[in-house]
């Protein structure tokens, strides 16, 4: 039995570990970042106004550019919200904060969801921003896969 844990676990990070790595990069800029701080709208110059355009931070949209390049983005993240039945961002948050290295979908989920509804609705990225839902998720998984990396038998107390 904990061979097989053993096993699956070291798939999962050799699996995710690349992709999460590239992500990491911009965790920084993610956190000492706020909702506002990442879009402006542009209404034009002088007298010809126009509607109000979003404008985004440039690391946020690299971010996002290199978001979609990854394992974690995942078409039925719907579905993965109704499994872990998560109406608001607080339930993200905390469900986030209870995952396993076993829940790697839970992550691929909220990703995907604040990623792709953002190419429709912009203010999606705002959002995920604002409330830490990127950082939350990328602390939460580098803990998983980087803390997990390492033998496990090193951890145990000795007697």
């Amino acid at each position: 039995m904990y061979g097989q844990e053993t096993n699956l676990r070291e798939q999962i990070i050799e699996e995710y570990k690349d992709d999460l790595t590239r992500l990491l990069k911009y965790l920084p800029f993610l956190e000492k970042r706020g909702g506002k701080d990442v879009t402006q709208f542009y209404e034009g110059d002088g007298e010809n106004k126009v509607i109000p355009v979003p404008v985004y931070d440039t690391t946020l949209l690299q971010f996002v550019k290199e978001a979609q390049k990854t394992k974690f983005m995942y078409k039925n993240y719907p579905y993965i919200y109704r499994r872990w039945a998560m109406p608001t961002p607080n339930a993200e948050r905390i469900a986030m904060e209870s995952a396993t290295i076993r829940d790697m979908d839970l992550f691929r989920g909220i990703i995907s969801k604040y990623v792709m509804e953002g190419m429709r609705k912009g203010n999606m990225w705002t959002m995920a921003v604002e409330e830490k839902i990127f950082v939350t998720a990328l602390t939460k998984m580098r803990s998983l896969i980087f803390d997990y990396s390492k033998d496990p038998a090193e951890n145990r107390p000795r007697f």
